[in-house]
């Protein structure tokens, strides 16, 4: 038996869909715990490009069954729009994927309410994707959110939306200046779903824990990353889940005793989509060029990322709050003939000097890198499959992060496809 949770490292982006896709065609499940179509992964499989935005990037692993657990907020009209992509490039994907009963609904009130609320923000405006991720949480912690469950039973699911509506309707027209939202258009919107959405509904936990009891392997796919994590990120500038491993158990209905690895995922360099403190950020050529050659464009949103140097104290930060056992560094070769790479090592806020993540908002957003310096290396690491075949500078440069980051290396990325990735201990095998 195996459950292994993966976790960005950073602000998102770092590369999960890879390390997902890796190892979940050697287990047996593949679960999303949290996020929703805000969450994009891109995988190269056999040279073709896929992006995915609310499946799990284990649907592209023939051997392992994708769930979508109960932490997840789902769009179904994306989600139907997505599979269907997938299938017409010949992925099997409708026939293995699961979804919990227990998953709540995106509403088309949510997507409003989620727009019209980042434009009345103004500058003050968080940067959300605009698909009613936040809206949808709101709901769900305030209990009057929809669940899949509920579009199977027609008369609760036409009350929960006319007592959402109730009050959603009052801030559009009142507040936003916007048209009030018919509670059948929304009942329609639904049920127009139902048909398709029944074959695929499970009770996941039960279904995973059973899995774990029969000494099966499920893997737990977190979305977004640490420092976006509603608590443990830089708030207010996050998400509105919690995409740190604590939040994976939770997201699947697996418990902490049960999770025997805990994989970090993190990039070579630091990047973040939206608003936000950002200290290792870099305005000058390098940060167009790690833009560039590391192809740091978000998936959902076609937003360039912004760019920095490897950032260890959120290294720490990261290993600490999610307990990591290992990391994956991945886009190693991003740093290839750069000349010198900097790596910020601690923070200087106002001459006090910070090895750890500041404690207040304040200090982080004043805070400036501390940096030290190491030699990066020319030669071509694309083709590289052990540790030993990269360059010595390469390798000093993976053996500092790793001194500097709190957690063994145990996976490093030379390229995008699924076999440039060196393995220095295999957490299936532990």
């Amino acid at each position: 038996m195996a459950a292994i949770v993966i976790v960005g490292a950073q602000w998102g982006d770092e590369g999960k869909g890879k390390a997902t896709d890796i190892l979940g065609g050697r287990v047996d499940y593949v679960v999303k715990p949290n996020g929703g179509n805000n969450a994009g992964h891109t995988v190269v499989v056999g040279g073709e490009k896929y992006e995915l935005k609310l499946l799990p990037a284990g649907i592209l692993s023939e051997n392992a069954t994708p769930v979508l657990g109960n932490g997840v907020v789902i769009n179904l009209e994306a989600l139907f729009e997505e599979i269907d992509g997938l299938e017409a490039r010949g992925a099997n994907a409708s026939e293995r994927l699961k979804v919990s009963a227990n998953a709540h609904l995106v509403a088309p009130y949510h997507q409003v309410l989620d727009r019209v609320h980042e434009r009345f923000l103004g500058k003050r405006a968080i940067g959300t994707t605009g698909r009613g991720i936040g809206p949808t949480y709101a709901d769900k912690v305030a209990r009057i959110g929809l669940r899949v469950q509920d579009v199977f039973d027609e008369s609760i699911l036409r009350q929960k939306i006319s007592s959402a509506l109730d009050v959603k309707n009052q801030m559009l027209v009142k507040m936003y200046n916007r048209k009030a939202i018919e509670v059948e258009e929304v009942v329609e919107y639904f049920l127009s779903f139902r048909e398709r959405l029944e074959p695929l509904v499970v009770d996941s936990e039960y279904l995973l824990n059973t899995a774990l009891d029969e000494g099966k392997h499920v893997l737990m796919e977190g979305g977004q990353a640490t420092m976006l994590d509603v608590d443990h990120g830089t708030y207010p500038f996050v998400t509105s889940s919690n995409p740190s491993a604590g939040g994976a158990c939770v997201g699947s209905g697996i418990g902490p005793t049960k999770i025997t690895s805990c994989l970090g995922i993190i990039k070579a360099y630091t990047t973040r989509v939206g608003a936000g403190p950002f200290p290792t950020e870099l305005f000058d050529k390098w940060g167009e060029h790690l833009q560039n050659v590391g192809g740091e464009v978000g998936v959902n949103t076609g937003r360039k990322r912004r760019c920095g140097w490897y950032d260890s104290v959120i290294a720490r930060y990261a290993s600490r709050v999610n307990g990591f056992t290992d990391y994956f560094l991945t886009k190693l070769d991003v740093l290839t003939g750069i000349g010198e790479i900097p790596i910020c090592v601690a923070y200087d806020v106002d001459g006090e000097r910070f090895d750890e993540m500041p404690t207040s908002q304040t200090q982080f957003h004043h805070a400036e890198p501390i940096f030290e310096t190491m030699p990066a290396w020319d030669e071509d690491i694309t083709g590289c499959t052990t540790f030993d075949e990269l360059p010595e500078k390469a390798r000093d440069y993976v053996l500092r992060l790793e001194e500097l980051s709190g957690c063994r290396i145990s996976y490093i990325g030379v390229g995008p496809g699924r076999d440039q990735t060196i393995v220095r201990h295999d957490v299936l095998a532990s």
